[in-house]
């Protein structure tokens, strides 16, 4: 038979022989965070995503049982059940709405890189701030801290051995997302989303609207008791979904309501959960305060940055791209010089490695001798060869040292 289905043996063997190209897959197929994905990478949530089930019901439910509520009483007075029932519904439209935009978008994640970049030749830091910089099978010399200068005042920036990049200023890594963000705030479990640079104006929204909604279930739930004639306790007995509402409303607002007023004086400071908790800017001055009014100006009208990843970009491996985290280092790192991972050696310009020059200074004249001897079956130093010995010895005269002594004398 000269051909299968068709086919000829050669195609069959080529195709036999040929490797398989890698199919090729979106990043956010290969991203190494912990981050969870839907709608082709679309939307993005962290680790904990399935908490937003708790926090929706917990929203929702309070907000469904008012809304019936206020239908009960639309057949006895529409006028005031209407326009009550409509913001009722208003505000849980629009808390639903900051809730999604919180968690549903890229927080402001740093692209990583897969190995670390180029270390600035001209870099002046003595050896005794320098460590050692381990990556898989990659090692590099790092300054594991450098000082950046922000509005006249030295901050400190701290090298991520996960991401292997420096993190720009006021970014952090998170240990539930394993990614860092840029101008983190905190990771908040009941959004399941890190809170940061690109989601921090719809986070203080969400916890104000949800603070407002509780305010206003809170306040109707006592109208539509107290409208009624009669004693106050025999009203509160006659009507227990409102009271069940007032319970719940007077605890759910001890914590979103003190959340949101501790979000407002960070504002009002410019500074974020991270550094308040960190490093307690009351104790040393703030570089990035600029005043009450300008620091609510700058959350309200600064322009929200873009996403530095393409989730939905194509990738032909599991290697993560390097080139926007180049930029984010830019002003941080000034690249004249690369370092080889395994060695520690330099490149040449020509991309060829050389030698360190302690290999290159060493003699290699003694293993012919070592050779010899051993064919010889011939005592032989091991440690100092013929020609080396001498150079031991004018080396130590030099310093002082006599090696004449330590040469064994013949009796």
């Amino acid at each position: 038979m000269s051909s299968l289905n068709g086919y000829s043996p050669s195609d069959l063997l080529a195709a036999a022989v040929e490797p398989s190209k890698p199919k090729p897959r979106r990043l956010y197929q290969v991203w190494k965070g912990n981050n969870k994905f839907l709608c082709g990478g679309r939307f993005i949530f962290g680790r904990d995503a399935k908490s937003l089930f708790l926090t929706t019901f917990m929203i929702g439910g309070p907000a469904l049982l008012f809304c019936i509520r206020m239908l009960l009483t639309f057949k006895d007075d529409p006028h005031f059940s209407s326009p009550v029932l409509i913001g009722a519904l208003v505000l849980t439209f629009l808390d639903f709405t900051f809730l999604s935009l919180t968690c549903c978008r890229d927080p402001g994640i740093i692209p990583r890189n897969s190995r670390i970049l180029e270390v600035d030749e001209a870099l002046d830091i003595n050896s005794a701030s320098m460590e050692w910089l381990n990556s898989n099978s990659n090692s590099v010399k790092l300054p594991r801290m450098k000082d950046v200068k922000i509005n006249g005042h030295t901050v400190k920036v701290k090298f991520c051995d996960t991401c292997l990049l420096y993190r720009p200023p006021r970014a952090s890594h998170c240990s539930i997302c394993n990614n860092c963000v840029q101008k983190f705030d905190h990771h908040c479990p009941w959004v399941g989303q890190c809170i940061a640079a690109r989601n921090y104006p719809f986070f203080v929204l969400f916890i104000s609207s949800t603070t407002m909604l509780c305010l206003y279930v809170f306040v109707f739930s006592w109208i539509n008791i107290g409208r009624k004639r009669g004693k106050l306790e025999h009203n509160m007995a006659h009507d227990a979904l409102s009271v069940i509402l007032i319970v719940y409303c007077f605890i759910v607002i001890w914590f979103v309501g003190g959340l949101t007023v501790f979000h407002l004086y960070l504002i009002s400071t410019n500074q974020t959960t991270y550094e308040n908790f960190r490093y307690r800017y009351d104790k040393k001055e703030n570089p990035y305060r600029q005043g009450i009014l300008k620091n609510f100006l700058e959350l309200s009208f600064s322009k929200i940055p873009r996403s530095a990843i393409n989730f939905r970009a194509w990738v032909t491996d599991d290697t993560q791209h390097e080139s926007a985290a180049s930029d984010l280092e830019s002003g941080l790192m000034n690249s004249k010089q690369k370092f080889n991972m395994d060695m520690g050696t330099k490149n040449d310009k020509d991309g060829q490695k050389r030698l360190p020059s302690i290999l290159q200074d060493l003699d290699y004249n003694g293993v012919d001798n070592l050779k010899k001897a051993k064919e010889e079956d011939a005592p032989f130093n091991i440690f100092f060869a013929a020609d080396q010995e001498s150079k031991y010895a004018r080396w130590n005269s030099k310093v002082g040292v006599d090696a004449e002594h330590d040469k064994p004398t013949d009796q």
